[in-house]
């Protein structure tokens, strides 16, 4: 055979593949069927490699007819794969310090979803602010609330290094999202599967764009699919991902009245002598967000649990623990003074500053 035949064979197998990798098996059949063809024509022309070819023909014939084996049992795969991502969510408003206007505007908007309301009902909801600030949980609580299906996406659950994989599995995401309506999807940091397209290789682009058909495929399912998503960098959100996000919800650090909320909900059933406002006005004044202000309550207990029970610190007594109630006293200032000092923000008053203009430019308010 010459170069140029090698060539059309060549060409034919990547054409099968990559078919095969979209999901396009009628269109991978015929492909198979087209290089069957090409083999035997070639051996009718190159008759020393007649043998050789002709069983690659009959090969090409065998991939033809399995096709639509392999069509059915990579549906079902790819759906397998998305049930792993259905979570149980017994997280309600009440568990969740502060955000009482982020929480009366998801109301709003997934209510405007739900029911029978004169206007569309908004795509997608964007929740974006800094790191630690609640956006999971108040996902987490739209779904316990709707007794929905929950299907919490990272992702790294739709990135695949294979060529098509990621199209596909976006697809099953929001297809079995329909079938076990009412659901909540939830894609947590969207913004790394949605960065600015100009920056992307083909594959990425191709699973944008399905992603972007699936939101759109929305006013279909008025009520079935309720798409949350969230960021700590809006401003990197590709802007046609941007423009099907329209509720755009800012939720920020908590002020002292949310942060002293969120104390006593991590302190629920540990006894404790503090002034919780006290400690709210410090947590602000270090930039804490929710999850730094759990984390300071988690190590001042430890403090106080290791100070209570030494066996705690001691390798060779602390087996003698197992299935006894820890000695505890009420939580002191002392406690946290230390936690205090061990416990960083992240987040700097430009951060903050970088949010709120984005938030007066870009969100609901």
């Amino acid at each position: 055979m010459d170069r140029l035949q090698l060539l059309q064979v060549q060409k034919c197998e990547e054409e099968f593949e990559k078919a095969l990798a979209l999901g396009q098996y009628d269109k991978a059949r015929l492909i198979a069927l087209r290089c069957s063809e090409l083999l035997r024509k070639l051996a009718s022309e190159n008759l020393s490699l007649s043998h050789i070819l002709l069983e690659q023909a009959k090969d090409w014939e065998k991939k033809a007819k399995n096709v639509h084996k392999r069509k059915a049992k990579g549906k079902d795969e790819y759906i397998e794969r998305i049930k792993l991502l259905i979570k149980r969510s017994n997280v309600t408003w009440s568990d969740i310090g502060g955000l009482h206007e982020a929480k009366k505007m998801i109301s709003q908007a997934v209510g405007i979803s739900i029911a029978k309301a004169p206007i569309e009902p908004p795509q997608g909801i964007l929740l974006f602010g800094p790191p630690g600030t609640g956006k999971s949980l108040l996902a987490s609580a739209v779904a316990s609330s709707l007794n929905a299906t929950f299907f919490s996406v990272k992702a790294s659950d739709l990135l695949s290094k294979y060529f098509g994989e990621s199209s596909k599995l976006v697809s099953a995401l929001f297809s079995l999202a329909r079938q076990l309506s009412p659901s909540v999807v939830f894609i947590d940091e969207v913004d790394s599967l949605t960065i600015k397209r100009s920056s992307l290789d083909d594959a990425a682009r191709r699973m944008i764009g399905t992603l972007l058909a699936e939101i759109d495929g929305f006013k279909e399912s008025r009520g079935k699919v309720i798409l949350l998503t969230t960021t700590n960098a809006p401003w990197d959100l590709d802007e046609a991902m941007l423009s099907r996000l329209p509720i755009r919800i800012y939720v920020p650090l908590p002020d002292t009245k949310a942060a002293e909320e969120i104390f006593k909900i991590h302190l629920r059933g540990i006894p404790y002598r503090l002034n919780l406002t006290k400690l709210a006005r410090e947590a602000v004044k270090r930039l804490y967000s929710g999850r730094e202000i759990a984390n300071v309550v988690k190590i001042a207990t430890m403090k106080m649990l290791e100070d209570m029970n030494p066996e705690l610190s001691d390798p060779l007594r602390v087996s003698t623990l197992t299935g006894k109630n820890l000695a505890m006293r009420p939580l002191d200032l002392n406690d946290f003074k230390e936690a205090f000092k061990k416990i960083k923000s992240p987040i700097t008053k430009t951060d903050i500053r970088k949010y709120e203009k984005w938030a007066k430019e870009f969100g609901l308010s």
